[in-house]
């Protein structure tokens, strides 16, 4: 058997392609969009990708499932479960809880996991030129190295109410169906630590039906159905907007993307042109770079592992835009895009003190001019943190404005005041900062150490 982890640390996303060598078949299990990572490692391994499958549809990526089959003519297969309302509407070969997937001598069991999704499905793989027992369980975003999936996305992103009650009365049925597979059977999730598909995530790639009975919070409740979804329900992260887009585009016929796009470098008067006619500009640059010298109603997104997260959180796939991003950097950026379907690039300029304009600059303050601010009169302290570690500790007298949701919460913020930021460390708040900006606040303060430096030297918090 032929097996291989793919793991994109940007989005926390987990593929597997696995292969009977024997055959020379393989399977490829939830692929990213771009799908060229699996056509090289399939043909390094003399594989041929025979067959691709999803375990659900997905909220937190755009699946590169209709890719791989365009490219290499393999057999899409996809659940048919969760009744009418979770039907993909694209031709394939449906699957429902009990068939098995034959790839040469391994085949993959279908068992339905609903929770997380109506539909969702995982995959029981048994390797039977070495034992008829099965030995791996893939299980999308129904059970995760020491979590489970959360059943709140479908009402939280996607605005479908009544649902999270119904998806935590199904996952409670679905967990008490994994605890009965045996204790051996390795467990490969959809996602690791950083995903907004749940609230504990483990670090760790893999576990085991076993450690997931002993250590998993979910999966210790017994015949406790109330105490299970109230603790389930509890405490779950913000669901980015970009997952209601998602889900729609997974489930629907969509134009396929079946190369990674290269995109123009603008010249300079190309880019004045559409920057003055209002085109959205996104600044990729390091945040310290950003502050020292930015083009007025930019904004700033930095082009590290939580690039497309921040992107799928501020932009509206309608909108297009121009990028501001080193030339070497425009590839690893395009396939962070469209891991998410922001495909809406205009183009890119790689600097910004070659266009004959003036630059902003941030006004970053360190610690003592925070610590000073948070004493004046006109002063609105805002916190752009997520809900969750607002509540654990902040700054008395301030705002909340979660930085993904700030433009829809503009409202809370004083333009009479000098609005003060912070985040944790500075990433969200010098986002912030540039939104702020864009949309016309003039006296705005980021105090870049954010919560990070404030706690390290013992400062108050409420």
């Amino acid at each position: 058997m032929f097996f291989q982890h793919v793991y994109d640390k940007t989005l926390a996303q987990a593929s597997y392609i696995i292969g009977c060598q024997a055959k020379g078949e393989a399977i490829v299990i939830d692929p990213k969009r771009d799908v060229d990572t699996y056509l090289e490692i399939a043909a390094q391994n003399n594989l041929k990708i025979t067959k691709v499958t999803e375990t659900h549809i997905h909220a937190d990526f755009l699946s590169g499932a209709r890719e791989l089959v365009a490219l290499t003519g393999a057999e899409l297969l996809l659940s048919d479960e969760g009744g009418a309302d979770w039907q993909y509407e694209f031709a394939h070969i449906g699957l429902k809880h009990g068939d098995v997937i034959t790839l040469g001598n391994l085949t993959l069991e279908v068992l339905h996991t609903p929770g997380h999704t109506p539909e969702s499905i995982s995959f029981l793989l048994t390797d039977h030129p070495a034992t008829a027992e099965p030995i791996m369980l893939f299980t999308g975003d129904f059970v995760f190295v020491g979590d489970v999936g959360r059943p709140d996305l479908l009402e939280k992103a996607a605005g479908m109410t009544g649902t999270q009650e119904k998806g935590a009365k199904q996952l409670f049925e679905s967990i008490k169906r994994f605890m009965s597979l045996a204790d051996h059977v390795q467990v490969w999730p959809g996602h690791g630590a950083g995903s907004a598909c749940g609230k504990a995530l483990g670090a760790v790639p893999s576990t085991t039906v076993g450690y997931e009975k002993i250590r998993n919070w979910a999966l210790q409740y017994g015949d406790n159905e109330e105490s299970f979804t109230k603790d389930l329900l509890d405490g779950q992260p913000e669901a980015p907007k970009y997952f209601a887009m998602m889900k729609k585009l997974n489930k629907v016929d969509r134009p396929l993307l079946t190369t990674v796009p290269q995109h123009k470098k603008l010249s300079k008067e190309e880019f004045l042109k559409v920057y003055q006619e209002g085109m959205l500009v996104m600044d990729t640059r390091n945040k310290v770079e950003f502050a020292k010298g930015y083009l007025p109603n930019s904004l700033n997104i930095q082009g590290n592992n939580s690039f497309a997260n921040w992107m799928g959180w501020v932009l509206s796939y309608d909108v297009p835009f121009v990028l501001i991003a080193d030339e070497s950097a425009m590839e690893d950026i395009t396939r962070k895009l469209m891991r998410i379907g922001l495909d809406n690039i205009y183009g890119f300029i790689d600097s910004v003190t070659d266009l004959g304009m003036e630059l902003q600059t941030a006004n970053v303050i360190d610690m003592d001019q925070f610590e000073a601010a948070i004493q004046e009169d006109n002063v609105q302290v805002v916190d752009v943190r997520n809900e969750k570690e607002f509540v654990a500790g902040h700054i008395e007298g301030a705002t909340h404005a979660f930085v993904g949701t700030l433009v829809s919460n503009l409202d809370k913020l004083d333009k009479s005041k000098d609005i003060v930021i912070h985040c944790q460390a500075g990433d969200r708040s010098t986002i912030a900062y540039s939104i702020l900006k864009k949309n016309g606040f003039e006296s705005v303060r980021n105090y870049a150490g954010g919560m990070k430096e404030w706690m390290t030297n013992n400062k108050p918090l409420k």
